[in-house]
């Protein structure tokens, strides 16, 4: 790769690596984990929660994830269950732009470096 190619290569990269971070910075809080709505069927014999699932108790929400290698659950009203879902959507954003940052940054410091193997 000619030192001008290398230019607009390592200038590409740092084009696409400050879109990526303008697209962090609007994300908000961030948490790890999953939210699952459930419903339940009680212990009364005589209760109508065991005609269907239709009739179960609930919806419950739970938010789940893992602490020190334990999986930890909190259960959660519906409104928290809602602020809970944005905040795993966002880290999974996250997660997605910081991927893209590491390509991005390799592939800018392969236009850097001098190390790269010459044919001989």
């Amino acid at each position: 790769m000619s030192p001008t190619e290398k230019e607009k290569a390592l200038q590409r990269c740092l084009e696409q690596y400050e879109k990526v971070k303008s697209e962090i910075e609007p994300l908000g809080f961030v948490m790890q984990g999953s939210v699952t709505k459930r419903t339940k069927q009680c212990g009364q014999p005589n209760c109508r929660c065991h005609l269907g699932q239709q009739y179960e108790h609930g919806p419950y929400y739970q938010w789940t994830r893992k602490v020190k290698a334990k999986t930890v659950t909190k259960v959660l009203t519906p409104a928290e269950a809602r602020l809970y879902k944005k905040c795993i959507r966002n880290e999974r954003r996250l997660r997605k732009l910081l991927a893209k940052m590491y390509r991005i940054s390799s592939r800018a410091v392969q236009c850097l470096s001098d190390e790269r193997q010459q044919p001989k």
